[in-house]
């Protein structure tokens, strides 16, 4: 069924389809959109179920299908209208019925650029609040008061913000502030959600800064936020504080990493400078044991997915270690603990390169040195070895091929 099928079928009972969200947003910045979603009005949920067996409903409190058309399976919502009612994104008295406009429908959603809507039988646009003009101008503005019925619209204004690179205009950013309070109330679910689409854009610090702005870091990221203020020995951190250091390493880690897990680790390394004490500065002795501790209350807060855990606790515990490691006993440990752990060796050195501006040889060599170290096995230990002095073997054979080795590298 194409979409113009589709949009006959929905004329043939009544009723008339549009092309909504990004979908539209994305026809006037000139690419190609991930999704289609279609909104539809005049048509109830009993005609639309009759018309279409093949649906699959998700919506729980209002009608919302899965449908393929066009060759992919889409979004089919009946326009409705939101009246908050309670707090967080489930606090809305909702009215779907056959009555509701398109330009109500509208009138409900978060940014003046997804309110839009496209009638596909006509081709007529629908933009009762300038979100073509936005979108020509690259602004993100709020679409009206119900900007705030669901808080965690804020944080997916300042991670647009960092993915289309759109300037938030003064009130939405106010607007935004407006939203504090229910965002600290937020499932920490939604919050990691919106975090893991912000690292997958181009330059993530935008998503932190636009959050400052609107008086929202400390809310949502406090370990973040305690960054700022924290000095740094200027000979080796010339852009200035461990707030201003982290933004610019996760954007450099996001240049040659495309893996959010990996840029959130670039954006943990060194949540531990935020709990220096004051005396202590500019240094921050021990900040890579004490970042352990914040990166778990961090994870407990906005529930981290394990892995992602794992491998911002494994950066946070070597970053400082790894690129002044001279002892080949200590360099085979760490190899070996890089090859163990949920973190590839070229994916370390990506964090590692960017927090130090180069690496160490061994590094630069890690995966041709770890081939090596791993053809090092019991099985080839000498037959009369038995017990702890297999391992013990296994141990002092590895260093000395990781000597020869690196005497060939070097």
């Amino acid at each position: 069924m194409t979409e113009v099928e589709f949009a006959k079928k929905i004329a043939a009972i009544g009723g008339a389809a549009y092309l909504v969200g990004g979908a539209v947003r994305d026809k006037f910045r000139g690419v190609e959109a991930h999704d289609r979603d279609y909104c539809l009005t005049g048509v109830d949920e009993k005609s639309f179920a009759e018309k279409f067996p093949t649906a699959f409903k998700v919506g729980k409190s209002f009608p919302v299908y899965m449908l393929e058309i066009g060759g992919r399976v889409s979004e089919v919502a009946l326009a409705r209208t939101e009246k908050k009612s309670g707090s967080g994104y489930h606090g809305f008295k909702v009215n779907f019925d056959k009555s509701v406009t398109i330009e109500q429908d509208l009138y409900r959603r978060d940014t003046t650029m997804n309110a839009m809507a496209l009638e596909i039988l006509s081709g007529k646009v629908i933009d009762p609040f300038g979100g073509r003009s936005d979108v020509a101008d690259k602004k993100i503005r709020a679409t009206s008061e119900h900007f705030v019925d669901d808080p965690v619209r804020a944080l997916r204004a300042a991670r647009q913000s960092a993915q289309f690179g759109f300037e938030i205009t003064a009130e939405t950013l106010a607007a935004m502030n407006l939203c504090a309070f229910e965002l600290a109330q937020e499932p920490g679910e939604r919050i990691f959600a919106e975090l893991e689409n912000a690292l997958k854009t181009e330059t993530p610090s935008i998503f932190f800064m636009n959050l400052e702005r609107a008086g929202l870091l400390e809310v949502i990221f406090p370990e973040i936020a305690n960054l700022r203020g924290k000095i740094q020995p200027a000979e080796f951190h010339p852009e200035g504080d461990a707030y201003k250091h982290t933004l610019k390493i996760v954007d450099e880690v996001a240049q040659i990493n495309s893996k959010p897990i990996i840029r959130f680790a670039a954006l943990a390394h060194d949540l531990g400078k935020g709990t220096t004490p004051p005396e202590m500065l500019p240094h921050h002795y021990e900040h890579d044991k004490r970042g352990l501790k914040v990166l778990d209350e961090m994870s407990e807060r906005i529930k981290l997915p394990g892995d992602w855990k794992k491998v911002a606790a494994f950066v946070i515990k070597e970053h400082m270690r790894a690129p002044v490691l001279t002892s080949a006993g200590k360099i085979v440990d760490l190899l070996i603990k890089i090859y163990k752990s949920k973190i590839s060796v070229a994916d370390f050195n990506d964090v590692i390169r960017a927090d130090h501006h180069g690496l160490p040889n061994y590094l630069e060599n890690a995966e041709k040195i770890l081939a090596e170290l791993l053809k090092v096995t019991g099985k080839s230990a000498p037959a009369e070895l038995k017990g702890a002095e297999i391992g013990k073997w296994i141990e002092e054979e590895r260093i000395r091929r990781f000597v020869a080795l690196r005497d060939s590298l070097s």
